[in-house]
């Protein structure tokens, strides 16, 4: 048999429309050539999202190789700022066109055109798992999180995975990422008491009140940074009452901040503090401030050792570059699978993920298909 092309399987990808929670026939196709190919598969779907979990192998054993990573896209915006269809999946002068082509159908392919080689040539002994999510755009809630519970739930187990998301920021094997900061979201409510804006006195602004608050958040920094982190950051997102008047102190406000946290934090200390910041600025206004907190995830680091160094030196023999292990960067679906087993995160190239005009040089799913090769070569070797 000939080895899987990973840029034909990215176009096929491409040309399913899965924007999120559509499964758009991506995990379908990944299903039939995962059969075909010797592969145990199963659908987790799970509230309306479509999951695939995917078993070269022994159940359970000793060595078992995981990737992660997930078929669904973000929308696209305005087609007719596209300079291609964006689920067309063309290929032009090297590059291939297409929402998902960065974020992350290339990623999936690779490791699924890698891991079907990997397996018909040289088997190995052990296993390897590819857990597919459609639902990492979205909310996350029925994604990676099902896939998880279901195989503790059915004896299912990954010893180290590789999740394939875009890691290098201009250049191929530029970066790896070996942890990320944790994120959460706190929306404020200030409720005051309304009144004529010539009689300030009269009322409670809860606005005055926000904009003391918000004030305090900014203050100072959150942290100076640890070992393998930047500092935390807190940004300021909404702030707004939606008063239409100009001379009417309005009765209640709405602020939203979201941080984004190293491993100096947790997001139940971050509460702790936003709350107790709240209070102060109730004490000294008399406005009532009510605080509703989402985490998104928390902080997490898989210390620098055998995995990270695998990857690296499977990244450096491929490019000529030895990755620097980074935490940087948004949230991913590793931090979920960080309570599963160790996890890194490897993958090409993320410049116009989300953009407008998504696309990638279709040299680097070449290469990151024989990146991923090699990691499983030497993993099993």
């Amino acid at each position: 048999m000939k080895p899987v092309d990973p840029v034909r399987l990215t176009a096929d990808l491409i040309r399913c429309n899965s924007v999120t929670p559509a499964e758009g026939g991506a995990l379908t196709l990944l299903e039939r050539m995962l059969t075909e190919g010797g592969f145990t598969c199963t659908r987790v779907d799970r509230g309306g999202i479509a999951n695939l979990f995917a078993r070269w192998g022994t159940k359970g054993a000793n060595r078992s190789f995981g990737f992660n990573g997930h078929t669904d896209v973000v929308p696209v915006g305005d087609a007719t700022a596209w300079t291609h269809d964006p689920f067309g999946g063309e290929i032009i002068d090297g590059i291939l066109w297409g929402r998902g082509a960065t974020d992350m159908k290339s990623g999936v392919a690779a490791f699924a055109a890698a891991a079907l080689d990997f397996v018909r040539e040289t088997p190995p002994d052990g296993a390897v798992i590819l857990a597919i999510t459609g639902d990492e755009e979205g909310d996350a809630e029925d994604g990676t999180t099902a896939l998880l519970d279901w195989m503790a739930a059915n004896g299912e187990r990954m010893t180290h995975c590789l999740v394939g998301e875009p890691t290098c920021p201009n250049e191929m094997g530029e970066m790896m990422k070996i942890g990320r900061r944790g994120s959460m979201t706190c929306w404020f409510t200030a409720e005051g008491v309304q009144g004529h804006s010539a009689y300030p006195h009269r009322a409670k602004n809860p606005m005055s009140a926000l904009v003391k608050l918000l004030a305090r958040l900014e203050e100072k920094p959150l942290d100076e940074g640890t070992a393998h982190f930047d500092a935390s950051t807190l940004a300021i997102t909404t702030i707004d009452c939606g008063n239409p008047a100009t001379n009417v102190i309005p009765a209640r406000g709405h602020a939203t901040v979201n941080i984004r946290f190293n491993d100096a934090h947790s997001g139940a200390s971050l509460t702790d503090w936003l709350a107790s910041q709240a209070r102060v600025v109730e004490a000294e206004t008399g406005v009532r401030i009510a605080m509703r907190v989402q985490i998104s995830g928390e902080s997490f680091l898989t210390p620098p050792g055998p995995l990270s160094d695998l990857i690296a030196r499977a990244v450096e023999a491929e490019t000529g570059r030895r990755p620097e292990l980074s935490t940087s960067g948004g949230t991913s679906d590793a931090r979920f699978v960080k309570d599963h087993c160790p996890v890194v995160e490897f993958g090409l190239v993320g410049k116009t993920m989300h953009q407008v005009d998504e696309r990638v040089e279709v040299a680097q799913i070449e290469q990151l298909k024989t990146i991923y090769s090699r990691i499983l070569r030497e993993y099993f070797a």
